[in-house]
């Protein structure tokens, strides 16, 4: 029998800033406690292999975690933010991203660029390609992509992710995701 890869897929902790004020904004006082608190109820997995998103936030929220395990986070972009469209400013990132979640890959691709169906795919594939189990530090966007590929379902929202809420998938030997668990849900602000 093939082996399962168990994935943990957390979302980062509240961000100091939203999208509009910071390309990278840190944790707040709320995020560094939620990032603590999803280390403890984490730690005694079996695993010891932890990836973050490069954003500051992601590497911030898996930092307590690490410390735990002594090990350090591996930082990778393949499970990173969605990326805004070129020449799209601070602002114009907030309406831009309001609209995209509101739809579906497809339409995003089509308005946007193939780029996107690309994202989507590439975030599966860079968990497919993860050695065995592990827990990964990545974004809402790019936690509900994992979800949508899983599942077939074509929306960019599937589920309303709170922060350091934790989904579980698990891969099996020809590279089939299936969703576990999802992470608990909460009203997201986009801001």
């Amino acid at each position: 029998m093939a082996r399962v890869t168990r994935i943990h897929l957390v979302r980062h902790g509240r961000a100091a800033a939203g999208w509009d004020a910071d390309p990278d904004p840190p944790l707040d006082d709320t995020g560094r406690a939620q990032a603590l608190a999803v280390a403890s109820r984490l730690s005694g997995l079996a695993t010891r292999r932890i990836y973050s998103s490069p954003l500051l936030r992601c590497q911030q929220t898996a930092f307590p975690l690490a410390a735990a395990w002594s090990v350090e986070a591996v930082i990778e972009p393949g499970v990173a933010e969605i990326p805004s469209p070129d020449g799209h400013t601070l602002q114009s990132r907030v309406e831009w991203l309001r609209e995209a979640m509101a739809g579906t890959w497809t339409e995003l691709a089509a308005r946007s660029g193939a780029h996107y169906a690309d994202f989507r795919r590439a975030i599966a594939d860079t968990l497919r390609a993860m050695p065995g189990d592990a827990v990964v530090f990545s974004h809402f966007i790019a936690i509900n992509a994992v979800i949508g590929e899983a599942t077939g379902d074509d929306r960019l929202v599937i589920v309303s992710l709170d922060n350091c809420s934790v989904t579980t998938v698990e891969i099996d030997g020809d590279g089939c995701i299936e969703v576990i668990e999802t992470g608990g849900e909460a009203d997201t602000l986009i801001r």
